[in-house]
């Protein structure tokens, strides 16, 4: 899948660790951003999440929230939806 998937993390961090095991499971593509130390990256994500918890994760430019809420998305299979949703501008464009 080549959906544009950014994970907001922290180091030490297991719900971060576990956001990228089960995209890396999927074989889903993803942009890794350290936060750690990084104050000014930190309150930007949190401004535009309204969390101030890591891991963030943002598909398509769209913020789904963290581990859970990514777990809930797999589980429930609006996950592959969300992918495919934000990979359709780029295979439309082919």
């Amino acid at each position: 899948m080549a959906a544009d998937v950014k994970i907001y993390t922290r180091m030490a961090c297991g719900y971060c660790g576990a956001a990228q095991r089960l995209l890396r499971d999927k074989g889903v593509a993803f942009e890794s951003i350290d936060c750690t130390g990084n104050r000014a990256k930190r309150q930007w994500l949190a401004e535009q999440t309204q969390r101030t918890t890591v891991p963030q994760i943002f598909i398509g430019g769209r913020p789904i929230g963290g581990y859970d809420d990514l777990k809930r998305l797999e589980r429930s299979g609006e996950l592959d939806a969300l992918l495919a949703e934000a990979d359709a501008p780029a295979s439309a464009a082919k």
